[in-house]
């Protein structure tokens, strides 16, 4: 937890191998933020993400559900040109609060 808002580092290929587990833990997360009467704001770290398919994609968009859900939302930052442009071609980076850098993604939360 960090601030306002507990963190999600994410690496490498985020597909269905590692979508499942992520998924997991965001409804895990959201859920004991909210049972401690905090926002259930998350704070995604895309910087070392090299790939993300559909699973990926679903399982952030469980997480920004569940996180609104309890009041809070979920900021994507430091995606690479290749994940990003995946976000644009599916209109999820509509849907995303997307920032470039984590202090940026950090401060959004509160502003």
């Amino acid at each position: 937890m960090i601030g306002t808002a507990s963190k999600l580092e994410l690496k490498g290929r985020f597909d269905a191998y590692q979508a499942q587990g992520t998924k997991v833990w965001l409804k895990e997360e959201v859920e004991k933020m909210s049972g401690q009467g905090i926002k259930a704001n998350i704070l995604v770290d895309m910087t070392q993400v090299t790939f993300i398919d559909s699973a990926g994609l679903s399982a952030l968009v469980v997480g920004i559900k569940k996180a609104r859900e309890h009041g809070g939302t979920l900021h994507l930052f430091g995606l690479q040109q290749a994940v990003q442009i995946i976000f644009e071609l599916s209109w999820l980076d509509k849907a995303f609060p997307i920032f470039i850098t984590e202090e940026e993604a950090t401060k959004a939360f509160n502003p």
